[in-house]
């Protein structure tokens, strides 16, 4: 019986496959339900890979880039966060999933001489290959996406320098500054809302292009400091050709439609229905008690008080502990030699300060469930999927002006940098709604300006709220915040870069090895060898940076 029916098998598959060798192949692997790669609509391509991208950035700076450079810091599932245990296995897949399909929205568009989607398409490509050195390292570039046209070379592609990566993607911006010179009449098939950015506006985008020029001349700045002046005073001095973004209206920011998980803030408490993501997300104290020092009115927007502050209270009988009028009140036995904070306001979560961050500031219920009334919340809004000021920024007015305020402090010639420091803190206080105090605040001591880099690094720092990616990047080359890791840290030091994932070091092995040896190995990689979150990559070797 068992034999009779293998017959059986094998004669139907010996029929079906005599009857589709007469087709042509080409025409049975069509889907039917979607549209052939070789003639999609770039508009149909534009919406998914503009907003994967801005969600993919929001999500670095708003998760765990928020903890290296100690905006925030978790009370519960903490440690990648709060103390770098990324596991060596950080993925760059869904980097790449979005630049294979800006490489179709690039393809098509040349196809139809759109010249508006070409130049939005090579920002997109500049940005995301950007991350990706940025975070990484040495990565494939030139001989990536091309996985459709079979080979080895393609399949498992060799990895470019950062130098080379760089230097590509300045190119890249170059070219794209030009294809988007044009007004918008003068452009074909142009839809505003497939633009989930700027709205089909080809200037904005130029301005964009010109603006990450800026940031990315500026990176390269310790290593080819020539390369970089020359770039960033060429821009400055030829702001016809090179129009740049300066003020608030010209944000590259995206929106969240709140509709969908999918669709929302991240970390909301709306399709998160236990709140847990949100409630785990605490300010951290190196943030909330630099911006006390400095009087910042942007604290109040970011941040929520304390719901029960603690009082601790000489004259009480020994053994008190209890609430009262909304303040708990601790004789000091009670509290022992415990490090607590009392800030009737603003609480912080210290650095990295334990593996049980949930039990800080005498928490009565820590652990995974924990809700601490004496530590600050972020503020109530991001408990929202959408809202005015939940957006993912991209590239500010703010920062613009603080690589500029760097630029001119280098001597370089781009102008007066008190000026442009003072634009750019007037910048972001204007973006979270506290516009009305920067003269105030400009004149406080430690903002009014000192001609120092720490100073414009550690505004910027602060302006990077949300967006920490920038201010991880700026830490690695500059040294400043100088920020120190917690007690409980993987490291001693704060990491500057991601690991190579397993799978890639598994499956791309030869060129995957060969990038891993161009790593420098430093006091802090220790066991994790040259694939070390603490190994320096060409960006930083020599320059004795951050560390």
């Amino acid at each position: 019986m068992k034999m009779n029916k293998y017959i059986k098998i094998a004669a139907f598959t010996l029929v079906t496959g005599a009857f589709f060798s007469c087709e042509d192949l080409t025409s049975v692997n069509t889907n039917p339900n979607g549209v052939q790669p070789d003639v999609v609509n770039p508009n149909l391509v534009m919406p998914t890979v503009l907003t994967e991208m801005s969600k993919l950035y929001v999500n670095l700076g708003y998760q765990d880039i928020a903890g290296v450079v100690q905006h925030t810091q978790k009370d519960a599932w903490s440690s990648g966060h709060n103390d770098y245990d990324w596991g060596g296995n950080q993925s760059w897949s869904g980097y790449y999933d979005i630049l294979r399909n800006n490489d179709l929205l690039y393809q098509r568009s040349v196809a139809q001489n759109l010249e508006f989607h070409q130049g939005v398409s090579l920002v997109t490509k500049a940005f995301m290959f950007g991350l990706i050195t940025d975070l990484w390292g040495d990565a494939p570039y030139t001989n990536a996406l091309k996985g459709e046209l079979g080979g080895t070379a393609n399949i498992l592609p060799s990895y470019d320098s950062q130098e080379v990566i760089y230097t590509g993607i300045l190119a890249d911006l170059d070219k794209a500054n030009k294809l988007l010179s044009k007004q918008k009449s003068e452009y074909s098939s142009i839809v505003d809302n497939v633009d989930v950015i700027y709205g089909g506006d080809p200037t904005k985008w130029r301005k964009l292009a010109n603006s990450l020029a800026l940031r990315y001349y500026m990176r390269i700045s310790a290593k080819k400091a020539d390369v970089a002046k020359a770039g960033i005073e060429n821009i400055v001095k030829n702001p016809a050709n090179y129009p740049i973004i300066t003020s608030n209206s010209d944000d590259a920011t995206m929106g969240f439609p709140g509709t969908s998980d999918g669709t929302s803030w991240p970390a909301n408490a709306v399709y998160d229905v236990s709140g847990s993501n949100y409630r785990r997300l605490k300010m951290a104290n190196t943030f909330v008690e630099y911006l006390q020092a400095v009087n910042d009115p942007r604290l109040g927007i970011w941040a929520a008080k304390v719901e029960i502050p603690l009082v601790v209270d000489a004259t009480l009988p020994a053994g008190t502990d209890k609430i009262i009028g909304g303040k708990r009140y601790l004789s000091p036995d009670k509290v022992g030699n415990t490090k607590i904070d009392t800030d009737p306001e603003y609480v912080g979560l210290p650095t990295s300060f334990s593996a049980l961050p949930s039990a800080y500031n005498l928490n009565p219920t820590p652990g995974q469930t924990s809700f601490n009334p004496h530590v600050s919340f972020l503020a109530p809004m991001y408990k929202n999927a959408t809202g005015a000021l939940l957006r993912a920024r991209l590239v500010s007015a703010a920062e613009v002006n603080f690589i500029l305020a760097e630029a001119a402090q280098k001597g370089w010639a781009v102008g007066d940098a008190k000026s442009f420091y003072e634009a750019g803190v007037k910048a972001s206080l204007g973006t979270w709604g506290v516009g009305s105090n920067a003269s105030a605040y400009l004149a406080t001591k430690g903002v009014s300006y000192d001609g120092t880099l720490k100073q414009i690094i550690e505004q910027k720092w602060i302006a990077s709220w949300t967006a920490a990616t920038e201010a991880w990047f700026d830490y690695r080359r500059t040294g400043f915040p100088a920020l120190a890791a917690g007690p409980a840290a993987k490291r001693q030091a704060l990491p500057v870069r991601f690991y190579y994932m397993q799978d890639e070091i598994r499956i791309n092995a030869v060129n995957a090895t060969a990038a891993m040896d161009k790593l420098e190995v430093s006091n802090y990689s220790q066991a994790d060898g040259k694939n070390s979150a603490w190994s320096k990559p060409w960006l930083m070797q020599g320059t004795n940076k951050p560390w």
